[in-house]
């Protein structure tokens, strides 16, 4: 990091960065973009004192002001999750909203690049971006896949989202060079649901074997690409799988039918199954969310006990 640009730690972060002690980092678009209000608010609350609870410090990221930040205190969170003229950004993005000062909560790609920046080794998510139906037509493709492909850290996640080609993001990630474990499952997750329909090479059984993994990829060398694990929603919090795709179907043809394209297809798709499904596809994702931090807190103490910061 240049000195011209430096990362604002908070001092709980800065203490266990200090220290070695197991640091994980937290997105914070599910916050202000991802939730209705004031529901966010209590769960990034949450999902911080389940990080505490598994034994590591949470460090929520976001930019605020034109200042990036890892970690966040009472009062910052509460911001991101009301403010409502918050940006979302990614990691294209940071660069002029620092340059412009402006705030925003950052995605994916944007936290994943600033907390590996700080030093941190893992983080909790609730679903990567990947390649878009229709590629071959659209090309789109989150820019969540290429980040992580230069960027050593180990993200905890339910997978990709349904919405998503997940065949085709698999065969990306491979072709990038980006490892994927499968956490208890021979199965890819997807998201709301606990099995993709695809399967995964290696499955790891604990937060010691993916430290392993993690020593070895580092031990290795070669590509600074990061570690996907892919942590399944339990299967009785998963959503309907019938209802799934009787909804999801009905969400693909009414984007065609009213032209949504681009960025604005993703946002327009989860709403319309938030909506479909009364909300249950809103409470299964909570639930990966969950689930998904409780082990990045796990795997962030499994490698400070590797002696690793």
């Amino acid at each position: 990091m240049s000195p011209d640009v430096r990362i604002a730690l908070s001092e709980e972060v800065a203490d266990a960065l200090a220290r070695r002690a197991p640091v994980v980092a937290l997105e914070s678009t599910i916050i202000a973009h991802g939730l209705p209000r004031p529901r966010n608010l209590q769960v990034a609350r949450e999902l911080e004192e389940l990080v505490r609870a598994g034994g590591a410090v949470p460090a929520t990221v976001a930019v605020l002001d034109g200042v990036p930040r890892v970690g966040l205190d009472k009062d910052q969170v509460e911001r991101i999750a009301q403010d409502p003229d918050l940006r979302k950004l990614g990691f294209r993005d940071l660069a002029p909203a620092l340059a412009a000062g402006v705030s925003g909560a950052t995605t994916v790609s944007g936290t994943a690049f600033l907390a590996a920046r700080a030093g941190l080794r893992v983080f909790g998510t609730g679903g990567l971006g990947g390649v878009h139906r229709d590629w071959v037509t659209v090309q789109d493709e989150s820019a969540d896949l290429g980040l992580l492909a230069r960027t050593r850290i180990t993200v905890v996640c339910a997978g990709v989202k349904s919405i998503l080609d997940v065949p085709a993001t698999l065969q990306r990630l491979e072709t990038l060079g980006v490892g994927v474990l499968g956490y208890g499952t021979d199965r890819f997750p997807g998201f709301y649901l606990t099995d993709s329909g695809e399967p995964v090479d290696w499955t790891v059984d604990s937060p010691a074997q993916v430290a392993e993994v993690m020593a070895a990829q580092d031990g290795l060398g070669g590509l600074e690409s990061a570690l996907i694990v892919a942590n399944p929603v339990p299967r009785e919090r998963q959503l309907d799988p019938e209802l799934h795709d009787r909804v999801l179907a009905e969400a693909l043809a009414a984007a065609e039918r009213e032209g949504v394209t681009g960025q604005a297809i993703t946002p327009f798709l989860l709403a319309y199954l938030t909506d479909r499904t009364g909300g249950a596809s809103l409470e299964a994702n909570l639930a990966a969310v969950r689930g998904n931090v409780a082990l990045a807190a796990g795997i962030a103490v499994a490698w400070t006990e590797r002696g690793r910061p």
